[in-house]
């Protein structure tokens, strides 16, 4: 049973910052200094879930246009919601289903401008009517299996393109030491 109800207000929550998007310049200068932090915080760290939660926490110190970070984790043949820094996230996604169940099946990144456009339930499932825009990471153990997906949102439109996709796809390699990945934006 997939659990889209949302349970989200449209009010911002007091804890969460709105999104603010980054140039070109800084886009790239903030990904290089969370690489950085990533490799050094994570260096010799073998348990996923603090993995996980690096990660999420030291991209959304360093992108102000992350308003959620998360992972969605391969479970039981659909997505369960793993860690996570935002408001509530939806608990299960089938595959196929929303952008990172799309994306579960397609083992391809995917960039969304603007979530509104997409049919309700099939292409999207909003667990938050303040997400705007969303990218969409597949997630690789070091055998190349589909472990999870990791998802980042914005409060804007627009917030992601092929500087986030080419760096969230090497954090994502580099840490759970995924050799020779095929990725999508070369």
């Amino acid at each position: 049973m997939s659990h889209n109800i949302n349970h989200a207000s449209e009010e911002m929550p007091y804890f969460i910052r709105p999104s603010l998007n980054l140039d070109a310049k800084g886009k790239e200068a903030a990904y290089q200094k969370a690489a950085m932090e990533i490799k050094a915080m994570l260096h010799g760290e073998d348990n996923m879930f603090v993995k996980m939660v690096t990660i999420n926490s030291l991209l959304k110190i360093n992108l102000p246009y992350a308003y959620w970070v998360g992972f969605y984790c391969v479970n039981n043949e659909r997505l369960t919601v793993g860690p996570y820094q935002g408001t509530i996230g939806c608990v299960h996604i089938e595959f196929g289903k929303g952008v990172c169940g799309g994306v579960a099946v397609t083992k391809l990144t995917k960039i969304v401008e603007d979530v509104t456009i997409l049919s309700e339930g099939e292409d999207h499932i909003s667990c938050d009517p303040n997400s705007q825009s969303e990218i969409v990471v597949p997630v690789f153990d070091k055998n190349k299996n589909l472990i999870g997906v990791f998802d980042m949102d914005s409060s804007t439109k627009s917030s992601f393109d092929k500087i986030d996709q080419k760096y969230l796809e090497q954090i994502m390699a580099d840490v759970f030491e995924v050799d020779d990945l095929i990725t999508s934006y070369q």
